[in-house]
């Protein structure tokens, strides 16, 4: 019987041959992503036991991202504790405030996270590195701390959903959209503790970024993770930091693999998405209703790239926000905001209106740089739009694509960016 992507990881990490979904395994895990909110929590848990070590201190990877830098007292003292254990382990791989960013963006770009390989993290949306051939997902504390000290975690072998793309986006539609439209369909819970294994024309001819928007979501829909096979757009990916194609194995999925659920879209008939609150499967066209924002936020490991910030830089570009709307732009990692830099996107920010951060989770779970206060609005490319999600439980978060964050920003109110769609192409590689 012929198996998935996923299932040839876990069969590889776990010594089997062949797997079956429901089958119970310990699997090895090749990387073990650490930050500073769940991590410390682990750390006790060792530290209780006796247990206090690690497995290899050069499979770990540890990134402050949630509320970098320190926001109070307590959110200091976790970053400590993540620091001092760094420190004492010689945890080789530590991307430290001002050299890091949010830890998912991070690692995607380092070459340490390679095809056929597996992660675990205390983080659900460690699933972001699927789109890289992989088997990553998050964990809990407890897990988390098992495998932090013996770098193997127990799994059940999950199904897989097939999502076949056909047809190519259309101007101003995005993978953000795309990903919105499929949640939509099937539910927030419709790819409950399944792989969500993304093909088709559409993911033959999507670049790594827009690879990554998809995988990371997968979450959203109840996944287990998302995972995209290795093509060339991947080992060129892989290629450009350094790392060659002897360096990594590659999974296929079998002709006649089981899945749980086919799943078929047509890219080309997706329209800009947004998720009303206060689920991600709410999703409506967007511009189907008058709704005024008052803050816009742009920012996120779904989507705090460097094309997403081409694209609202090429909406702002000559425009000014709405006097009454708020906007951040928060780059995902410090390299990104170097880039955009470079490339004058930061400039178009601030001329049009908008806040640019540093690189964090920041607002995305209302911990940090710009928490929603008591009623307000927010157009967000983050990925969750939950009561409190990103502050006060009153405050209302609708998710989009960056492009529909920009245009609504200008306008005041959700917007269809597409009334943009002229100027896709003017501004470096923005709308590609």
């Amino acid at each position: 019987m012929g198996m998935t992507i996923a299932e040839k990881i876990l069969a590889a990490h776990s010594g089997h041959d062949v797997l079956v979904p429901g089958q119970l395994i310990e699997c090895a895990t090749d990387w073990v992503l650490c930050h500073e909110i769940t991590t410390p929590a682990a750390l006790r848990m060792l530290e209780e036991r006796g247990m206090d070590r690690v497995f290899n201190p050069d499979q770990i990877v540890a990134v402050p991202d949630h509320s970098v830098p320190a926001m109070n007292i307590k959110a200091a003292q976790m970053y400590q504790k993540l620091k001092s254990w760094v420190q004492k382990n010689g945890i080789k791989h530590f991307y430290d405030v001002g050299r890091g960013g949010i830890a998912h963006v991070v690692l995607e770009n380092t070459g340490l996270m390679k095809p056929g390989q597996t992660l675990v993290s205390g983080d659900s949306h460690t699933c972001n590195a699927g789109a890289l051939g992989t088997f990553a997902t998050g964990v809990g504390s407890t897990d988390l701390a098992g495998a932090i000290y013996a770098g193997k975690v127990w799994f059940k072998v999950p199904e897989t959903m097939l999502i076949k793309v056909s047809g190519r986006l259309q101007p101003g539609v995005t993978p953000k959209d795309l990903v919105l439209e499929v949640i939509k369909r099937i539910g927030a819970d419709g790819a409950n503790y399944l792989v969500m294994e993304w093909v088709g024309e559409m993911i033959d001819h999507l670049d790594m970024e827009g690879r990554f928007t998809l995988a990371n979501m997968a979450i959203e829909a109840g996944g287990k993770t998302g995972i995209i096979a290795v093509d060339d757009t991947t080992r060129a990916y892989m290629a450009a930091r350094g790392v060659t194609p002897d360096q990594y194995t590659e999974y296929q999925s079998d002709p006649d693999a089981k899945y749980k659920v086919v799943i078929e879209v047509d890219a080309g008939a997706t329209e800009p998405t947004v998720a009303y609150p206060h689920i991600p499967s709410n999703g409506r066209v967007a511009g189907s209703d008058r709704i005024k924002v008052s803050h816009a936020y742009v920012g996120s490991c779904t989507n705090g790239r460097i094309s997403d910030l081409r694209d609202v830089a090429r909406i702002l570009k000559g425009h000014k926000i709405a006097d009454d709307v708020q906007m951040i732009v928060v780059p995902a990692t410090q390299l990104i905001w170097k880039q955009a830099a470079q490339e004058g996107l930061l400039e178009i920010f601030v001329d049009a209106g908008a806040s640019v951060s540093y690189p964090s989770c920041g607002a995305c779970l209302g911990m940090h740089s710009g928490v929603l206060g008591p009623d307000d609005v927010c157009i967000s490319s983050t990925n969750r739009n939950f009561v409190g999600r990103m502050g006060d439980p009153t405050a209302q978060i609708y998710l989009a694509s960056p492009a529909t964050v920009a245009a609504s920003a200008i306008a005041g109110f959700i917007s269809d960016p597409r009334a943009y769609n002229d100027t896709i192409g003017t501004l470096g590689k923005a709308g590609d």
